[in-house]
């Protein structure tokens, strides 16, 4: 871990910095023989692909025209203050970044590793941003980066300080369950990452891979094949709770116990996931009872048939 001061942003100064290509995480220095390894890849979570590790930079991903980041709508805001942020073709893990427009400004929830001029304009354009929250450190990324070039702070949980690889006086530690932030709450549920954490506004969550939706919680089970109305089948999970997804490890039960014990006090009608496409929008009453459903399911088929999370 290196500690640098405050600095404004500067893409010629870590334009050349290295990133890790499977995380996307960015180390502050452009020597290889002092990175050869990720922290973040090297964490039993994560993983390094078949080919081994590497690494490119900043200005190998602008410099090739190939990647822009792409801003989309998400699903069940006709008011259009949730946008989508993510770079095609995939960088690192795909995941998305959410500009969430509050009455108190901009806060962007998670990030991604590309930053570019046309990225930075287009968020001016619609009202820069008064704060960064990154969910977990697997999205890290270039926080920073981002947190110089709109000169904000960007809030990360205390608990999961040790993964990080810089450190600046624009990070704000979280060391509540729930952290109001420019008109957002930010909630820390764990589980994943010890810190891992979730933001609602209006009625929306926005989870990250705190918890993610399945194929069978995406599913329209509506009608059926010739257009008649039907039921979604009984015991259909919405979410996987994992401690590590790429490796598929479960979270135990107590770990779902103990984010239940939080997120059950909360209303919220939607959730938003860490990448395009996994936007799961019903009723409060509905969303709550699959949360609480998937937890069930999870614990039932692990061999925990007399678990208080049943009962």
């Amino acid at each position: 871990m290196v500690s640098h001061n405050e600095h404004s942003y500067d893409p010629r100064r870590t334009g050349s910095w290295l990133i890790c290509k499977t995380c996307g995480t960015q180390f502050p220095t452009h020597d290889k023989n002092k990175v050869t390894t990720c922290l973040i890849c090297d964490d039993p979570r994560q993983y390094v692909p078949p080919s081994g590790q590497s690494f490119t930079s900043l200005d190998e991903l602008r410099s090739t025209g190939e990647h822009e980041n792409i801003f989309t709508p998400i699903p069940g805001d006709p008011k259009g203050r949730f946008v989508g942020i993510n770079t095609q073709p995939k960088v690192a893990i795909g995941q998305r970044a959410i500009l969430v427009q509050t009455a108190e400004g901009n806060v962007l929830w998670d990030c991604i590793t590309l930053l570019d001029n046309e990225t930075i304009k287009k968020i001016k354009g619609l009202g820069g941003l008064k704060a960064i929250v990154v969910s977990h450190p697997h999205y890290y990324s270039t926080h920073l980066e981002w947190a110089r070039a709109f000169d904000c702070p960007v809030y990360l949980a205390a608990e999961d300080e040790e993964w990080l690889t810089q450190h600046d006086a624009r990070q704000v530690f979280i060391t509540d369950v729930e952290t109001e932030v420019f008109g957002t709450k930010v909630l820390k549920l764990g589980g994943h990452f010890p810190g891992s954490l979730v933001m609602l506004y209006e009625g929306r969550l926005l989870i990250a891979d705190t918890f993610l939706a399945t194929p069978s919680g995406l599913g329209d089970w509506s009608t059926d094949a010739v257009g008649a109305a039907r039921e979604r089948p009984r015991g259909m999970s919405s979410f996987s709770f994992m401690w590590s997804y790429p490796n598929m490890i479960p979270l135990a039960p107590d770990a779902l116990e103990q984010m239940w014990a939080i997120l059950k006090n909360y209303e919220f009608g939607s959730t938003h996931g860490a990448f395009p496409g996994i936007d799961i929008v019903k009723t409060p009453e509905e969303m709550k009872r699959r949360v609480l459903e998937s937890m069930q399911i999870q614990i039932r088929h692990s061999g925990h048939e007399e678990h208080a999370m049943l009962k």
